[in-house]
């Protein structure tokens, strides 16, 4: 097994591990540090020599995570913790043991396409979360042939600040959104770089869960994104008409801003840019319980900014402005915002209902409707049911790694999930020899794919 690729800003030492090659903490941009802090990420530098990419990077800067629900489910495991840095542009790739590639193939050369490549965005409500947690690992796709890549980006006010002073130095007039920039700059690395690792640039699915999935419907609104997303997999975030989505104008975004420079006490730009980590903690929490006492809820969320998102989620789909692709995606039975009225009067929630409308609406403007799923095993060990996120752990084929008692049942319907998965992302569509089949959600036939046990 060759650990060497040769990428485009120099040579990078992975290390193999069950079977595939894993390349821990790549840099895709310059550290956002210093005077880069809420700016657009800068380009890394070439190095001399060969980059150790044996171990996953910092995490974003965020609060404490193995509290509560989803700190018992997801961050108890020490062996998954990562430090806090605001030094976090990094991403991580698990390829197959036998990709072809260790130097970058000329495009247009005629040699083998390569792997199909899964690029996974985190969610955490674009506060929390990291590309190295305990129920992510791409084994599971690298056995399948299919590369996986996960990334950091900027979260919270690091990532999502908007403010007058931050828009007046900037080039395009906007600010906020830098933790979406982030993702299209590690896109755009990816695209630049993974025929290194045996991937295919022109076959790249995009694909998140919770402000995850709505990232990557930004990132498929964004012209920024150019051509370089084949497909996407919404997870739990992704919709049309209703769902999760806010249509932040810059302008609102900005008054959050003025508001939180205020309560930390800055001057001026220069002040908020020198003030530590933990200076900025402070007003932080107080914003945060500001908008959740007052019902305001997420406010550090991508804003339309006429640059990277040049009007509303909603609009972008009438308008054919989104990515013509094909498209899966899907809800959990106790999702966000499904209540237990709901569920006994036998109503679905407005995120099982806002996938539905967008395989619709796809069929409405292309003739093309998408693959929607619905995935309702009642987890084990506690009465949360199929909560928001709990496919994670099978889709990502982690089972084996939950703290539930999980049983083969549980192993066999990951295989299954990740067989679909690594299928749509071959190919498009998620059916082969061997798997019931997976219908897409058309109006005449709204066939919804349902995982359970």
């Amino acid at each position: 097994m060759n650990t060497v690729v040769t990428t485009r800003k120099g040579k990078i030492r992975g290390c193999a591990e069950n079977g595939c090659l894993v390349f821990k903490g790549i840099p895709y941009a310059k550290p956002p540090v210093g005077n880069l802090r809420w700016k657009a990420p800068q380009e890394t530098e070439s190095w001399d020599g060969i980059y150790e990419a044996t171990r996953f990077s910092c995490k974003a800067v965020q609060g404490e995570q193995n509290v509560g629900f989803y700190g018992k489910e997801f961050y108890a495991d020490p062996a998954y913790a990562a430090q806090t840095s605001e030094d976090c542009l990094y991403l991580n790739i698990w390829a197959p043991g036998n990709a072809e590639h260790t130097e970058l193939p000329k495009r247009g050369t005629g040699t083998d396409a390569g792997l199909p490549v899964a690029f996974w965005i985190h969610g955490g409500a674009f506060t929390n979360g990291y590309g190295s947690e305990q129920e992510f690992d791409g084994a599971a796709y690298a056995k399948r042939g299919v590369i996986l890549v996960t990334i950091n980006y900027r979260l919270n006010v690091y990532g999502f600040l908007a403010h007058p002073w931050l828009s007046a130095e900037s080039d395009n007039g906007v600010s906020g959104n830098y933790g979406i920039l982030d993702q299209i700059a590690a896109l755009k690395w990816v695209y630049d770089n993974i025929g290194a690792f045996g991937g295919d640039p022109d076959n790249i699915t995009i694909f998140g869960q919770s402000a995850g999935a709505m990232s990557v419907q930004t990132l498929l609104s964004s012209e920024l994104t150019g051509d370089m997303i084949a497909k996407a997999i919404l997870q739990s975030g992704g919709s049309y008409g209703k769902g999760i989505h806010r249509d932040m104008p810059l302008q609102e975004a900005e008054e959050y801003g003025v508001r939180f420079a205020k309560l930390a006490g800055a001057k001026d730009l220069e002040e908020l840019r020198a003030m530590s980590v933990q200076d900025l903690e402070k007003p932080f929490g107080q914003m945060m319980e500001e908008a959740f006492t007052s019902g305001k809820g997420l406010f550090l969320v991508p804003n339309i900014d006429h640059y990277l998102l040049k009007q509303g989620y909603n609009n972008t789909i009438e308008e054919k402005k989104l990515k013509h692709i094909p498209y899966l995606l899907g809800s959990t039975k106790n999702d966000i915002m499904v209540t237990k009225e709901e569920l006994a009067a036998g109503e679905k929630g407005t995120l099982y209902e806002g996938c539905a409308a967008f395989s619709h609406k796809m069929e409405e403007l292309w003739n093309e409707p998408s693959y929607v799923y619905y995935f309702t095993r009642q987890m084990p060990g506690d009465e949360e049911g199929a909560f928001h996120s709990s496919e994670l752990w099978y889709m990502f084929g982690t089972v084996k790694r939950c703290w539930r008692p999980l049983t083969e049942a549980d192993e066999k319907l990951s295989e299954r999930m990740l067989d679909y998965w690594t299928n749509f992302m071959k190919n498009g569509n998620p059916n082969e020899d061997g798997l019931p089949e997976w219908k897409p959600c058309s109006q005449a036939e709204p066939f919804v794919m349902e995982f359970n046990v």
